[in-house]
């Protein structure tokens, strides 16, 4: 039995940042033939759910690029690969230095989540203090409320690509235990998201430990990102956008359509025969 792992932006989303009509009537298809699928994205679960929110995914969801996983069954969140304070201070200075504004995702002691964050730089900065600031479960904290114990599940920022590119090379000069992401232009030209957390973590070991939790033989996936290469390398069956950058197509098994014109709903059509 396979399990079926989409990234979302750029991959099973279109531009609206929304699941089609179409490919949500196809994931219905996929759950009625008795397959198993879920998603692996590098957003948090708040920050994904409106774009889900016309399907339900029954399995294990991965979030924040492996760092985060929420199981639907229980209403439970699982959480690996935490960072403290001390061993982001190198990074933070390096937003700094580009006027880019990061936002510290953390886990309280009492379970709750957090945010702190510097003073906002830019408009980016403004639009995901924005959408953070609706989250009712999901506290905002200015950056020197940040204790060196409080435990860290990742940074993400907005910045322009060539300050996201400067970023994520710097932070992989710099600080050797942590991975760093960037990508964009699919919703803004020139707005760039920006990820970074522990090196351990990943979307590929993610998805490993919920194909040997559900007993499953084969993983197939769907990327378009640097973020979705891990998770390629432990796939038996890797498929690439045809809007993904070539670093991923050419990691692919096969390269598929546009993820603005459902390029996933047709090709699992096929490839499941789900006619």
């Amino acid at each position: 039995m396979e399990l079926v792992v989409f990234d979302l932006d750029g991959t099973l989303l279109n531009r609206e940042q929304s699941l089609s009509p179409f490919t949500c009537e196809i994931l219905h298809k996929l759950q009625a033939a008795g397959i198993a699928y879920t998603i692996a994205t590098g957003r948090t679960r708040l920050a994904a759910a409106p774009c889900i929110q016309n399907h339900h995914f029954p399995q294990v969801q991965i979030f924040k690029n492996g760092i985060e996983e929420w199981d639907p069954k229980t209403q439970s969140y699982r959480h690996r690969c935490l960072l403290s304070r001390p061993e982001i201070e190198d990074t933070l200075s390096l937003f700094e230095n580009e006027e880019v504004t990061p936002f510290i995702f953390c886990l309280e002691e009492d379970g709750s989540q957090s945010v702190y964050h510097p003073p906002l730089k830019n408009h980016l900065c403004n639009t995901i203090f924005g959408e953070l600031g609706c989250h009712e479960d999901l506290v905002l904290n200015p950056l020197y409320k940040l204790h060196k114990d409080t435990l860290i599940t990742n940074i993400s920022a907005m910045g322009s690509p060539e300050a996201a590119t400067r970023i994520v090379e710097s932070t992989h000069d710099s600080s050797p235990h942590l991975i760093a992401y960037s990508g964009g232009g699919i919703y803004q030209k020139d707005a760039y998201w920006i990820d970074i957390h522990h090196r351990r973590a990943c979307k590929g070991t993610a998805i490993e430990l919920l194909k040997k939790e559900l007993g499953l033989s084969k993983i197939i996936c769907f990327g378009d990102g640097d973020n979705d290469l891990s998770m390629f390398e432990a796939a038996d069956e890797s498929y690439a956008m045809e809007n993904a950058n070539e670093k991923v197509k050419t990691a692919a098994t096969k390269v598929i359509g546009h993820h603005d014109d459902d390029g996933v709903a047709h090709f699992l059509i096929k490839r499941f025969s789900l006619a």
